[in-house]
């Protein structure tokens, strides 16, 4: 008994002691209470979790697919590059040829206005060397040409201008 009054006597055991009468009623009367609140908590957590892993889900999903339409207009503008690339080669070959023809036309219009022009210098010598060549027979014929003989090649002309005439 000494045990026990020993036991009594100490502050330690009463607080123990009160504490266990304290747990048992909160167990016994809120336990309920306590457990679903807990439970409400679980499913509250576990709603938390489906909707955080449906959106991860959709989250992948929409990652993918702007990874491929990323893909895709990378795609797409490699081949805007290369059309514009063959474009601009093919463009290059075509103004590469119309400049080509163009100094043909342009050598040829140049050789013929050279050779209009040669042809007009050619003319014009000839014109002025028929200009000086009738000049020259005219002087010589006025210089050697006396009245009598002047007369007779007149008398002659008239002459044959009837013959040619019929």
């Amino acid at each position: 008994m000494e045990f026990l009054t020993a036991l009594l006597e100490n502050g330690y055991t009463w607080y123990t002691f009160s504490f266990l009468i304290f747990a048992f009623i909160i167990v016994k009367f809120g336990g309920p209470f306590i457990i679903s609140a807990l439970d409400g908590r679980i499913a509250q957590i576990k709603n938390d979790l489906s909707e955080a892993e449906s959106l991860r889900v959709e989250a992948q999903e929409m990652l993918a697919q702007y990874q491929r339409k990323h893909r895709d207009a990378v795609q797409e503008s490699e081949k805007i590059l290369e059309s514009a690339r063959a474009n601009a080669a093919q463009f290059k070959i075509k103004a590469e040829a119309d400049l080509e023809e163009i100094i043909k036309r342009r050598e040829a219009q140049l050789e013929d206005r050279l050779k209009r022009m040669e042809q007009n210098a050619v003319n014009e010598i000839q014109s002025y060397a028929a200009e000086l060549a009738i000049n020259a027979a005219s002087q010589i014929i006025i210089d050697n040409l006396d009245k009598k003989t002047n007369t007779k090649l007149i008398e002659d002309s008239i002459g044959n201008i009837q013959t040619s005439i019929h």
